[in-house]
């Protein structure tokens, strides 16, 4: 059976258009589930894995569809139908991300479902039916497919890089949701008009039942419980006050407790592992020092240096430069001569830093509560010896769970590199059942009585000297660090 042919234009632009609106809604998706299930490479997977299945099976029943009805009375309702499963992405998301929580394999899958398998799906069907229209001279079968398919890919292109350097930095999540959502309605209402053909689904009462389901989807998205206080390039990023301190303020990021500032009093430090780094610092010789920061959070350490020691001079560099607002809006941060923040990654602002410049070095830059890779491996330790002096300390966080494989491997990566290393460690550390932090601690030089600094700690942590808790762990590389399979309980 042969039917009409769309207008070359019109068939074009519904492919760039179907391809790319799938592509915002990968993207998207990643940053709607993050706050729930972190942004592991765990998550990645499943957002770009179930958005394959769903364009792999919308393409599926396009196809089939295509075969036995006319596909210019499916173009409309696929459209309408892709708008309405996009704006419910957002209720979904956030009324079923709080049942949820975690990071569990099968919550994480059916999340991830949940925020792009039904709107993609929808979408997936378009391309098949506007290939079908266009196929009206079988000569020209493999022109026409290679032409709709390479105009597909290029939508999809577009959308991507339009989203990731352009919608995240201007636009909430939710709104980027809900603006495309109206646009694919408004798309799929002008080709109503342009067809002049009755092709929106069923009778009146279906249509006024599919606009109001998709108006309440919105309304859901827009009402719903909504984890952030601010959306930055990376994050969701939330500063929750502690009852009992006046100061204290607390940095969520990513539904994960990152950073505690006392606005009052910057001594004050309540994170076991903050006060373990801060021992380490208040082991160097009096006096003020030079400090390099990989990762700022909520700059909690560098503000109990700037306190604790005068005159000392540091640099941070924080991957994102929303976070660093939000913090001086809300957590007290005053940069200047003494405090210099450098927006960009950690190991290409480390590749900046002058060799034998910095009296110490804190690397605490995460993922969600992983460690990025490249920040992880013997390569990078290098780079960090690099910028030491002489007696110069780094003293890095990590995050791990049993069986405790990461630390295990980064301990032996950063002992690739230093000669005197230790591990301050929980006091439970090999009896604990959940996750928690460690603190890697190495320097050129012999390392100063770390256990004696840090007896006032309380509970006071294990300190192990030297890497033999590694033995037989694989040093990571540029070249190899499974970070988040070593971080898999």
């Amino acid at each position: 059976m042969t039917y009409r042919a769309l207008p070359s234009g019109l068939a074009s632009t519904l492919v760039f258009s179907a391809s790319g609106a799938v592509l915002v809604l990968e993207i998207v998706a990643l940053r709607l589930v993050g706050p729930y299930v972190g942004v592991t490479l765990q998550v990645s997977s499943s957002v770009i894995g179930i958005s394959l299945a769903a364009i792999a099976y919308g393409t599926w029943l396009g196809g089939r569809l295509a075969d036995r009805f006319d596909p210019r009375l499916l173009l409309t309702p696929a459209l309408v139908l892709g708008a309405i499963g996009t704006a419910v992405t957002l209720p979904l998301v956030r009324y079923g991300g709080e049942v949820l929580r975690g990071g569990a394999a099968p919550a994480v899958l059916l999340l991830a479902a949940l925020a792009v398998f039904p709107p993609a799906f929808l979408l997936s069907t378009i391309n098949p039916m506007v290939v079908k229209l266009q196929l009206g001279d079988l000569d020209r079968t493999g022109s026409v497919v290679g032409r709709l398919s390479s105009i597909g890919t290029l939508g999809a292109i577009t959308a991507t890089l339009a989203t990731g350097f352009v919608l995240v930095a201007a636009m909430p999540t939710s709104w980027i949701v809900l603006t495309l959502a109206g646009l694919l309605a408004v798309g799929g209402i002008a080709l109503h008009l342009w067809l002049r053909r009755p092709t929106l689904p069923g009778q009146p009462r279906t249509r006024a039942t599919l606009v109001t389901l998709g108006l309440v989807g919105a309304g859901l998205g827009v009402v719903g419980p909504n984890p952030c206080d601010v959306e930055t390039a990376y994050h969701c990023a939330r500063v929750q006050a502690d009852p009992a301190v006046p100061g204290g303020r607390l940095l969520i990021l990513n539904s994960a407790h990152h950073s505690y500032v006392d606005l009052r009093d910057p001594r004050h430090l309540e994170f076991a592992y903050v006060q373990w780094i801060a021992a380490v610092a208040d082991s160097l010789p009096a006096g003020a020092i030079d400090a390099l920061h990989l990762g700022g959070g909520g700059f909690t350490l560098p503000g109990y240096l700037r306190a604790t020691r005068p005159g000392s001079r540091q640099q941070v560099v924080e991957l994102d430069g929303g976070l660093v607002a939000l913090d001086k809006r809300k957590l007290g941060l005053v940069t200047g001569p003494d405090l210099r923040v450098r927006v960009g990654d950690a190991r290409v602002g480390l590749a900046a830093q002058p060799s034998a410049s910095y009296d110490l070095v804190v690397g605490d830059a995460f993922g969600y509560l992983v460690v990025p890779w490249h920040l992880a491996t013997r390569e990078m330790a290098q780079d960090i010896a690099r910028v030491l002096r002489p007696g110069g300390v780094y003293a890095q966080n990590v995050i791990d769970y049993p069986p405790d494989r990461f630390i295990r491997a980064e301990l032996a990566t950063v002992a690739s590199v230093f000669p005197y290393v230790a591990l301050i460690a929980p006091p439970d550390a090999l009896s604990r059942a959940a996750g928690s932090n460690f603190v890697i601690v190495a320097s050129h030089s012999p390392l100063p009585d770390l256990r004696s600094r840090l007896a006032s700690v309380s509970p006071p942590p294990s300190v192990r000297e030297g890497a033999e808790w590694a033995r037989g762990a694989r040093v990571l590389t540029d070249d190899y660090a499974p970070v988040d399979q070593l971080l898999s309980r």
